[in-house]
């Protein structure tokens, strides 16, 4: 029998496929979820009466561009001095210790108790730093944020109050975008944030759901990072693991959707991959850590299916790798389903993968921009490209994770740009990590363009639009990537060396 027409090519076709609708359907119930607990807002139980101390913690590492902005937000926020303690948590290995000094020194100046915390031995990176610098922290809340956030000032008087419930261990905020319209990139990253932001976070905390630190933004209780064990570095999204092994223990976290912290999003294709790698691996090495331990807990078994499709949520990325290899061969299948069954199987299928997403990431526009979320429309289809086209890098995110392959905490890249370019840029430090994925994914290309035309010349149209953003996903990703790769580039109007370095924090 020619294996293009096997019985079984299409069987593992459907299983695949199958497996994809499952994880759409997961996404339809966060919607559902998300639509019913809206309205239901955390409210604090009381207020303090006296303002408790803070300490601001401030992780860095290389982050010479930034640096200052941070600072200068911190320095803005809203708070009594006297209740602040400010950790600039440095690791780095390049001038941006000497500006992390002399920030230190200005916040001093200014009435600020402030000190930086450097270290030479960086064990445990992000993770290792903080826990370090927590057993020097004075406050009872620790405020983290990453070096491109630039809180509020209001953020903290939004926040603490939520701690006068001794059960609760973190409060969330929820990131916004500080360069969201910048080029196409950004756009289409800033909806798959809003989407995780906005309807998950949301849905899982207000329907009583376990949900995670987004490691930054957030305030912990230090009580509760003690009681959960502290920061440990066995996997690269330390929040992650924390965040489950804290609620475990019966901590209550809180997300608050209505209180922005903004950020700034990687503006080149490299700096996006290498985040989206550090945090699909390091959530399959979560999900292999902490999942039987959910199952063994007294958690509803409600609970612990969400927590369950949550964790095991990037194995669709091998899913669609899979489909990749066997969308071929079904397109010369010659098994005869007749047209009830060819529909009812692949209208299914369409819906839970396709309809689903977009149904999702239109809500949580139309939650956060109700006059403009019709705006965000036409970046759909680049969101559906974006995402299969990603698919080899988080692919192999997670095959490194299965089979334990051990790799750094490979930072995101920061410019400190925001929606205009910036000409007054000095030299990166960031150096483009060499690998072969750009090269897959342009062959990957090739092979989905070839089978588009050949679907049109056969005149099969709606498989030919369908398959549409396979070629155009994987040529994004390989382009953008392989650009990078030349000596040096232009970004925002700046010339700049190439992405980052594999020694981060």
């Amino acid at each position: 029998m020619d294996i293009l027409t096997s019985p079984l090519w299409y069987i593992c076709y459907l299983l695949v496929l199958v497996g994809m609708s499952g994880y759409g359907f997961h996404r339809l119930t966060i919607v559902y979820l998300y639509l019913r607990h809206r309205n239901n807002k955390p409210k604090p139980l009381a207020e303090f009466t006296d303002l408790p101390l803070v300490t601001i913690q401030l992780p860095v590492f290389n982050e010479m561009h930034v640096v200052d902005r941070l600072l200068d937000s911190v320095a803005a926020i809203d708070y009594p001095k006297d209740k602040l303690q400010i950790q600039i948590i440095d690791d780095s290995t390049d001038e941006t210790t000497s500006i992390c000094e002399a920030g230190a020194q200005r916040l001093r100046d200014s009435g600020f108790d402030a000190e930086m915390i450097h270290r030479d031995d960086r064990t445990g990176y992000k993770a290792g730093a903080l826990e370090n610098a927590t057993h020097l922290a004075k406050g009872e809340y620790l405020f983290i944020l990453d070096a491109d956030f630039v809180p509020n000032a209001d953020v903290l008087k939004k926040t603490i109050h939520y701690f006068t419930d001794e059960k609760v261990g973190l409060i969330q905020t929820r990131w916004g975008h500080l360069n969201r319209t910048y080029n196409v990139l950004t756009r289409v990253q800033a909806m798959f944030l809003d989407g995780h932001m906005e309807l998950e976070q949301t849905a899982r905390n207000r329907s009583g759901r376990f949900f995670t630190f987004n490691g930054t933004a957030g305030i912990w209780r230090k009580s509760c990072i003690a009681d959960a064990g502290g920061w440990e570095h066995d996997t690269l999204t330390e929040d992650m693991d924390l965040s489950y092994r804290a609620q475990l223990k019966g901590w209550r976290f809180i997300f608050l959707n209505d209180v922005e912290t903004p950020a700034e999003l990687p503006v080149d294709m490299d700096g996006f991959k290498s985040q989206q790698h550090r945090w699909t691996k390091g959530s399959i090495q979560v999900c292999k850590k902490v999942l039987p331990a959910i199952w063994r807990s007294n958690a509803s078994l409600q609970i612990k299916l969400e927590a369950t499709a949550h964790l095991t949520s990037n194995f669709a990325y091998l899913a669609l790798i899979c489909l990749c290899f066997l969308i071929y061969p079904n397109q010369h299948n010659r098994i005869d389903l007749g047209p009830i069954g060819y529909y009812l199987i692949n209208g299914s299928i369409f819906f839970f993968t396709t309809v689903s997403i977009v149904a999702f990431y239109l809500t949580s526009q139309k939650a956060l921009r109700p006059d403009a979320w019709w705006k965000e429309m036409p970046y759909l289809p680049l969101l559906l490209a974006l995402g299969i086209g990603m698919s080899i890098n988080n692919a192999k995110a997670v095959i490194e994770a299965l089979f334990n392959h051990q790799s750094a905490f490979v930072r995101t890249p920061k410019y400190g740009i925001d929606q205009k370019p910036r000409t007054d840029w000095k030299k990166s430090s960031y150096k483009a990590i060499k690998t072969l994925t750009p090269v897959v994914e342009f062959l990957f290309g090739l092979f989905f363009l070839f089978v588009v035309l050949e679907a049109a010349v056969d005149n099969k149209w709606t498989s030919a639009i369908l398959l549409l953003p396979f070629p155009v996903g994987f040529f994004y990703t390989s382009l953008s990537s392989l650009a990078r790769m030349l000596p040096s580039r232009v970004v925002g109007g700046a010339e700049t060396a190439a992405s980052h370095t594999p020694d981060t924090k």
